[in-house]
């Protein structure tokens, strides 16, 4: 009985259990709150709105609050039915230190933090700052941030060369201009790590103009660099997005077998003699 109720539970908890695409009513609920309590969160920062209301906005924490302590308690009974965390031992304890576990344990501590005496400003702010990053317990509820974390991971190999790419890009770039410029402007351009603020701007094609070469050749190199920005901003693009586009189509492939699959299951007991 027991048994069935945690495998009852985890289907309504964890996305994809149940074999159906789609949010069970649980999840669907618990979406509500996270955006609501997260919405709530950055409205309290506002004195203005907030110093009118503290008990409504105190007796909306401590009761989002207690829904997400329920749901990690339910999360962390049900660990145990999750393939992933069943071959261990202590599956419970495994899962508790997942990314997971934590963002959902994290949701928590403002709540907790509230019920203790006061804190000063920054520490206020801090417990503020994770309540708004509740939103992060939206990821295991979204496909789509399901397809971008694997299009990352499969394409793991190729964005760290793009990296190295801009690295290297970016220190050929900031001693060419602390080449170019250091006589003309040493208070922006006189050493390589000064140099490297201007190029991580012009390089994101940010640009804040606070530094530029003025020089003819510090002024052509910069020319060179803002070009070579551009590509490297597109290569993890193009990259990112073809990926994104193979995991999406996937899915849909699999999503589409299943239902044929489910389709012709339902046929076969249709069939069935006093069906």
């Amino acid at each position: 009985m027991a048994l069935a109720l945690r495998r009852r539970v985890y289907e309504e908890l964890e996305p994809g259990a149940r074999g159906e695409f789609g949010l069970s009513l649980v999840n669907k609920t618990l979406v509500l709150f996270i955006i609501v309590a997260s919405a709530l969160a950055i409205l309290e920062t506002e004195e203005t709105i907030a110093g009118g209301y503290p008990e409504f906005f105190r007796g909306a924490e401590l009761l989002f609050g207690f829904i997400f302590s329920i749901e990690y308690l339910l999360r962390l009974w049900v660990a145990p039915e999750n393939p992933q965390w069943a071959k261990h031992r202590y599956s419970r304890l495994r899962y508790a230190f997942s990314a997971p576990a934590i963002i959902d344990f994290l949701a928590i501590v403002p709540t907790l933090a509230s019920l203790g005496p006061g804190g000063g400003s920054l520490l206020l702010r801090f417990f503020r700052i994770l309540r708004i990053l509740r939103l992060a317990k939206l990821g295991r509820m979204s496909h789509a941030l399901h397809d971008l974390g694997r299009a990352v991971h499969e394409r793991r190999h190729e964005l760290i060369l793009t990296v190295g790419i801009a690295g290297f890009v970016l220190l050929v770039a900031s001693t060419l201009m602390y080449w170019a410029e250091a006589d003309a402007q040493p208070e922006k351009f006189g050493s390589i790590p000064r140099s490297m603020w201007w190029c991580i701007i012009t390089l994101t094609t940010v640009g804040y103009g606070d530094a530029y070469p003025v020089t003819v050749l510090g002024k052509m190199l910069s020319g060179l660099v803002a070009i070579a920005g551009i590509g490297l901003i597109a290569m993890p693009t193009g990259i990112l997005a073809a990926a994104f586009s193979d995991v999406v189509q996937r899915r849909r492939e699999a999503a589409a077998k299943l239902a044929a699959e489910q389709a012709a299951a339902q046929t076969g007991r249709d069939r069935l003699p006093g069906a």
